[in-house]
């Protein structure tokens, strides 16, 4: 496994459409905290929980932190303004992989159909996902659950921020 110094943490979640206000001040705090923590942060780079994380993680005084966000489209102009790094990939719903792959663990806060396919693709590239169970959406239907009998333990619940730290420590 790579070192903290590098770990690089996948946040997929609650577009702009679907965040509640709770949603998107619990996503900042967590990018704070990662940040904080000295975490590589990756996300779609859109808003919703991608621009609060985002926002937060620009929050800390530890400057070590990066935030990278994977783009579905081939250009820059709707990404969030909280970005250290973008990457444009003209790919569409495609770039969930991308994300996915570039990810040593990912966090699920809420989500839709998107971030239903992320944890898919985590699934199946056997990466583990942290899920917050309070909240709607699908990290909440699925955490502790297991997708088909082929693999099991990757979707793991957590309620707050400072489980979600402790798992990751555990990770490492």
């Amino acid at each position: 496994m790579t070192s903290k110094k590098n770990l690089q943490i996948g946040i997929i979640g609650s577009n702009s459409s679907v965040c509640s206000k709770e949603l998107y001040t619990f996503a900042f705090n967590l990018g704070k905290a990662l940040a904080d923590e000295g975490y590589i942060l990756l996300n779609g780079g859109m808003q919703g929980v991608m621009e609060a994380v985002s926002k937060g993680a620009q929050q800390s005084d530890n400057k070590n932190s990066r935030v990278i966000g994977i783009l579905p489209f081939d250009h820059r102009e709707t990404c969030n303004d909280y970005l250290d790094i973008v990457i444009p990939t003209g790919v569409g719903f495609a770039r969930n992989a991308i994300l996915v792959l570039s990810s040593d663990i990912l966090i699920a806060l809420g989500g839709g159909a998107g971030t239903l396919n992320e944890i898919s693709y985590a699934w199946q590239f056997n990466k583990k996902v942290f899920c917050l169970t309070q909240t709607e959406g699908w990290s909440a239907k699925i955490a502790d659950t297991n997708i088909d009998h082929r693999k099991s333990d990757l979707l793991i619940g957590f309620k707050d921020i400072s489980e979600v730290i402790q798992n990751i420590r555990n990770h490492e």
